[in-house]
């Protein structure tokens, strides 16, 4: 009684908040967001008792609702702050000045609440006339949302309540497959990762795809773990095979309508997962069978999507190869039009290395001193100076993971993680050189796959050792060495390395660190044999 109490009292209130700020009739939108609100919390409330489990996990239960209400309420406010800033403190561009901080969502929103006022079927937005969405699938949805939500009025946080909302749901399903894959523990750090990651809070309270296809990946994933592996001892309550194919279907269905390419990526995501875990059993015709329509009317979407009557190929495999082709050369053409500096280092190295270059320049975005130093709206400069420092948290982790992961026993679990790592840096590298290292696009296109990252990183946390402090000096170096750079050249403070010698000199301290850390260790062990006994530190 005394939830439905706070849940009716709090969505009124927000609600009211929320109709408060923007257009249209306000006694409409105090309606609309009310049971908007209202909905958000019993449906999250409904699935932290699925995912926890409530019979054999009820303090579990408690703490994921918690982090389930943060998570919401987080991209929620992170959202209704760039509407209200953005018009304040962003540039004198269309989008900051509409409250969107991308300008895809500006466009795509703006297209839908058009199509919404319209007499035209829902299914106009697949057609390719409408520029904004590449697919189609986000931009019938929010259309869908303005048409039979708020016909009377534009209410641009209306799909920022529904995509935090999303988001916020992959959360649970990412606690619920942990769980009965591993355990509380890797469960509660990935979880937590998923949901206070700066750039996954960002894309869930921005009108983009980014967080429907965050969720989407998890819902999928914890599909395919509920259908497939063995619940641990320790985890919650067995789900019936049935249930976790349905989540599966469901997961790639939302993707094949929203991003084509990510259900493929997905469903090679699946297919490596079931190569290195599936040991003597007999692969399911039925399984293999619907992986192969699922693959196949993703590769037909994808390429009606890139199509855009321009035939670039002959068949569906020739035309996303071609488009993929023309977008990496269009992307590293934006870079080094918008940089003098990456011009002047492409003038200096051969044409052969630019590919290479644009991808560890990618890796490093968006650059934690850049964030700090680069001049920008203050506005803008918090927004990145958060995003970086997650991005610099989460990175060192990562790099760190295999050796983690080489410290498991030989059997299929460690197989699974260095699969699970390989997809995650084959992700973060092809994202790099998608985005042409732009510090918009290529982390948005990273944080996509942020469930997967969340389990390698949480994983690699759990089994630290001393090599986690290694990475961690490395980085530390580059952002030492990164910090002058950029000092140097927009403040005229100090000299300012060439660019190669920089990079070979950090290069060379990492591996001074790696290997004098390591000589320290043994040596340290010589002299103190009982004491370090044992030990695998190194």
């Amino acid at each position: 009684m005394r939830f439905h109490t706070s849940a009716i009292s709090a969505g009124l209130l927000l609600g009211l908040g929320l109709a408060a700020i923007q257009p249209g009739d306000r006694w409409a939108g105090w309606l609309l967001f009310s049971l908007l609100f209202l909905g958000v919390l019993y449906s999250l409330r409904a699935v932290a008792f699925w995912a926890a489990d409530l019979s054999r996990q009820p303090s579990a239960v408690s703490s994921l609702l918690a982090l389930l209400y943060l998570a919401f309420f987080l991209r929620l406010a992170f959202g209704v702050a760039l509407y209200m800033g953005l018009p304040i403190g962003g540039h004198p561009n269309p989008q900051h000045q509409a409250g969107y901080i991308f300008f895809d969502s500006h466009r795509r929103d703006l297209q839908a609440w058009e199509l919404a006022q319209s007499e035209a079927p829902l299914w106009n937005a697949f057609n390719k006339n409408f520029y904004s969405d590449q697919y189609g699938g986000l931009l019938a949805l929010l259309t869908l949302l303005y048409r039979y939500l708020s016909p009377d009025a534009h209410r641009p946080l209306l799909p920022v309540l529904f995509g935090a909302w999303v988001a916020t749901l992959g959360a649970a399903f990412l606690w619920k497959a942990s769980t009965h894959k591993w355990d509380q523990r890797l469960a509660r750090l990935a979880t937590w990762i998923y949901a206070l990651y700066p750039e996954s809070l960002l894309l869930g309270s921005a009108q983009m795809r980014e967080p429907f296809l965050m969720a989407f990946v998890t819902i999928t994933m914890a599909g395919w773990v509920l259908a497939h592996e063995r619940p641990t001892p320790t985890g919650p309550a067995k789900t019936t095979e049935r249930e976790g194919w349905l989540w599966l279907l469901l997961g790639l269905l939302g993707m094949l309508i929203v991003s084509p390419a990510i259900a493929l990526l997905t469903l090679i995501l699946i297919a490596g997962w079931m190569w290195v875990t599936q040991e003597h059993r007999q692969l399911s015709w039925v399984m293999l069978a619907a992986a192969i329509v699922i693959f196949l009317a993703g590769v037909y979407l994808l390429a009606w999507g890139l199509e855009r009557d321009q035939p670039f190929g002959s068949s569906p495999f020739g035309t996303i190869l071609t488009w993929s082709r023309q977008a990496i050369r269009w992307d590293t053409y934006q870079l080094v039009r918008g940089s003098g500096w990456v011009q002047k280092l492409f003038q200096e190295m051969p044409e052969e290395l630019h590919p290479l270059f644009v991808i560890l320049y990618g890796t490093t975005q968006p650059v934690l001193p850049s964030a700090f130093i680069e001049p920008t709206v203050p506005l803008l400069r918090a927004l990145h100076i958060v995003r970086a420092l997650g991005w610099y948290a989460l990175v060192p982790l990562l790099f760190y993971a295999p050796f983690a992961i080489l410290r498991v026993e030989r059997d299929a679990s460690r197989r699974l993680w260095i699969w699970l790592l390989v997809i995650t840096w084959i992700w973060i590298l092809l994202c790099a050189l998608r985005g042409g290292a732009d510090v918009w696009d290529n982390p948005r296109y990273r944080v996509i796959l942020i469930g997967v990252q969340a389990w390698v990183a949480a994983f690699a946390w759990l089994h630290r050792d001393r090599w986690l402090g290694r990475w961690l000096a490395a980085e530390a170096i580059f952002l030492i060495f990164f910090t002058q750079w950029y000092i140097s050249r927009y403040y005229r403070l100090g000299p300012q390395l060439p660019f190669g010698l920089m990079i070979l000199l950090i290069v060379l301290l990492a591996v001074g660190v790696f290997v004098g850390d390591w000589w320290w260790k043994r040596r340290s062990r010589r002299h103190t044999p009982n004491k370090h006994s044992g030990s695998r530190a190194d």
